[in-house]
């Protein structure tokens, strides 16, 4: 019985499962589309992408079927494929329950490996019918990759498909976890002093997972009688007949255990692919010494580290959580598998690739981590040792060390089409296909989540407003301070279905027991102004980002939020009367723009009106500082209506005063101008138009000549589409507060409330 749309909304408010729910609801549901990659506006190009043009490149495929990789999407295109029988831990969903994980799978092939990824939802159980619907797509996809297809049917269609069709098939519910593990192992094995020949190995689960996981260690090297495979019903020993299939009898051993304990005395490794609870501290200690366990188990490990460690603190331990150490996570392995597969138009995966994989995230575990990463990570030393054996899923090195390594087995094996002639240029090409800006945001949210602060969000009555701190609150950023009336705001949270205030505080300005300090401090600050102390007084008890500004300078809490009610020259003007700027900054209002071609960053889009080439200059030499912590080298382009002079006018001098100005500091980044947009952002022809330009590749910071042109660009690429836009973000105030657009929705107040910590965390507050 279908709910109704009232009952659907239930529970919506201030929850994971609602905001999720939210999330693929709005705008255009999911989480996925089709964009164009060539332009198709004039009759020519509808005439060269469709009829009559198209016939050109039909033709030369049907001679030669490995051109369709040139002409055609196929070489980056990948299907994720599934009938939903096994989904995520939550069972058979069905073919449609399950898509939006497989959007989501989708989503992640994109975003860690820039690969295109479709997905179908195969609406049959049979596995002849599945087989026979899959084979058929060979001539669409460069590669297929399985997912949540239940054991024993995924054995079965994963072996047959491999054998009908000539693109990689990979089950990632199996190899992908398998490769990950075995990752984890080789590192293990080396930190504890042994050899994969030598171990005793348990694994307990004898699904999908499991099963690829005994057949991987096992082609490195462990041999056969020293696995014991264990399932609901106990050890798989030679002879059992209880429950037993081709796959697990592939696994039987001669052995007198018969059960989980028994199976796990003496043992060095354990693996569990199973359920919460299975392994007791017991059992733990019945290992020898040394002990690996990685305990798999999904939400909830088989044993929890903290167990392990009250028992064996000699013990390696992983997880399939992100919130303790060595999170085993098919992300590590999957996007990048497939992008080595692809660039190689290899004709499957094999055991060699498989095998070159897990070795790379070893190697890569075992190298020096960037200070990126590491930053990512706040609160965890991430260097090379029991609690770091794998790599973190946000290693921006993973694509080029994965890659590469999958591309090289593919090669060396034989099955590899398309051979690539230069490693080195392949591996920095790998590198070059991410932007940056996702891994620093990701690394924002880490070490904000880490260093929790005290938030200020200025408007709180607002609707908006309390979801977003909610969400701030849940997702471990800190506390909320919300300013407005008590009993409006829990009234409204109430209306939203917000039981829990827990862990968040409410401020009203005018009962507050810190009017009197505050109004003394920016009495001060304003008395030869033309401000009354009444007036000051009135300001700070009815002036809610007055107040929430007072908080902050005053160090009762560590930054702020505002802007969803106010225009912005209204709210940054009330912040400019309580805080500071920092000294040798220019205030600016800066915009990340993300798009498919990488990140742009604009400035200042908010606070100058038309900045001297003093302020000009400052600007660039902020933003350079700016992006490159955000991993970008930073290429500044002062923007125009004119390139280099060809029209004298004074706007455009300020521009060239801000390069002599740059010039005469010997600055350590790539600047130049006056330039237009397009000159800016089309390398090509900007070098061959302007060869004595100095920039050596497209610009990344744009510095505006004037509010006016700031702010038009940037509301107009958000209103266009195509495009995220981040911000404004405020920089050079002493203290950070973030104003955010009215129109910003609760992910933009949590996304500025973070940048608002960790601008207080990057200052030491």
């Amino acid at each position: 019985m279908a709910s109704s749309g009232s009952e659907a909304m239930v529970n919506e408010m201030g929850d994971l499962d609602g905001d999720s729910l939210r999330m693929h609801r709005e705008g255009r549901p999911g989480k996925i589309e089709i964009i164009a990659t060539k332009p198709l506006v004039t009759q020519r190009d509808l005439a060269l992408a469709y009829s009559p043009g198209v016939a050109a490149p039909c033709l030369e495929i049907a001679k030669n079927p490995d051109t369709a990789y040139d002409y055609t999407a196929k070489g980056n295109l990948v299907a994720v494929i599934s009938n939903g029988t096994a989904v995520l831990g939550l069972g058979d969903l069905g073919a449609l329950g399950g898509k939006p994980v497989m959007e989501g799978k989708a989503v992640l092939f994109k975003r860690f490996a820039d690969v295109d990824c479709i997905d179908l939802e195969v609406d049959t159980r049979d596995v002849d019918e599945f087989v026979n619907c899959v084979r058929y797509l060979g001539p669409t996809f460069g590669g297929i990759n399985l997912e949540d297809i239940k054991a024993p049917e995924c054995f079965i269609i994963e072996q047959r498909l491999r054998e009908l069709m000539d693109i990689p098939i990979f089950h990632d519910d199996q190899h992908g976890t398998a490769i990950v593990s075995a990752a984890g192992l080789i590192n293990a094995l080396h930190l504890t002093g042994r050899n994969i020949k030598d171990i005793k190995m348990v694994v307990n689960g004898a699904g999908a997972a499991s099963i690829a996981c005994i057949e991987l260690v096992k082609a490195m090297g462990l041999p056969h009688d020293n696995a014991i495979l264990c399932d609901t019903k106990g050890v798989i020993y030679q002879g059992r007949t209880e429950g037993m299939n081709q796959w697990k009898s592939a696994h039987a051993v001669k052995t007198k255990a018969r059960t989980l304990e028994e199976a796990m005395k003496g043992a060095d490794v354990f693996f569990g692919l199973s359920v919460k609870g299975a392994v007791t501290k017991e059992m733990v200690q019945s290992m020898a010494a040394k002990p690996i366990i990685f305990a798999m188990a999904n939400p909830d490990p088989e044993i929890t580290p903290e167990d392990v460690k009250s028992v064996r603190a000699d013990a390696i331990i992983a997880t399939g959580r992100s919130d303790y150490a060595n999170q085993i996570n098919n992300v590590l392995g999957f996007p990048y598998i497939f992008r080595g597969a692809l660039d190689v138009r290899a004709r499957t995966i094999n055991e060699e690739m498989k095998i070159a994989a897990a070795e790379a995230l070893a190697k890569l575990a075992r190298e020096d981590v960037p200070d990126e990463v590491d930053r990512a990570y706040s609160g965890r030393r991430l260097r090379y040792g029991s609690d770091y054996v794998v790599p973190v899923p946000f290693d921006p090195r993973l694509i080029s060390f994965v890659s590469c390594a999958v591309a090289q087995a593919a090669m060396d094996s034989g099955v590899a089409r398309k051979p690539i002639p230069d490693m080195a240029e392949y591996r920095r090409s790998l590198s070059g296909r991410l932007d940056p800006t996702s891994h620093w945001l990701q690394s924002l949210f880490e070490q904000v989540k880490a260093n929790p602060r005290r938030i200020v969000f200025a408007e709180g009555e607002e609707e908006r407003t309390i979801r977003a701190a909610v969400m701030f609150r849940d997702n471990g950023y800190g506390t909320p301070i919300l300013i407005g009336r008590e009993e409006q705001v829990r009234e409204t949270m109430k209306t939203l279905g917000i039981n829990n205030a827990a862990g968040m505080e409410i401020h009203n300005a005018r009962l507050s027991t810190r009017n009197a300090p505050y109004t003394d401090m920016v009495y001060k600050r304003l008395q030869r102004d033309g401000f009354l102390h009444r007036d000051v007084q009135r300001m700070v008890n009815q002036g809610r980002n007055v107040f929430g500004a007072c908080m902050v300078a005053m160090g009762d809490a560590d930054g702020m939020v505002t802007g969803i009610t106010r225009r912005f020259p209204e709210c940054y003007g009330d912040v400019k009367r309580v805080i500071d700027i920092e000294p040798n900054k220019v205030p600016i209002g800066y915009s990340i723009i993300v798009s498919r071609q990488g990140t742009v960053f604009l400035a200042d889009t908010s606070i100058n009106e038309t900045p001297t080439p003093e302020q000009l200059a400052t600007i660039a030499k902020q933003m350079a500082k700016n992006v490159r912590i955000m991993g970008h080298d930073p290429r500044v382009a002062f923007l125009s209506f004119s390139n280099f002079g060809s029209r004298e006018i004074e706007r455009i001098d300020r521009i060239r005063k801000a390069i002599r100005l740059l010039d005469a500091e010997e600055v350590d980044f790539e600047y130049d101008g006056e330039m237009q947009a397009d000159m800016a952002l089309d390398y090509e022809l900007l070098r061959s138009t302007y060869p004595f330009c100095r920039l050596t590749g497209p610009a990344n910071v744009l510095v505006m000549p004037g509010l006016h042109s700031a702010h038009i660009s940037s509301r107009l690429m958000q209103s266009l589409g195509g495009v995220t836009v981040i911000g404004p973000v405020i920089d050079g105030l002493q203290k950070p507060v973030q104003i955010v657009q009215m129109g910003a929705t609760v992910s933009d107040l949590v996304n500025h409330a973070a940048l608002a910590a960790y601008g207080a965390l990057s200052n030491g507050r």
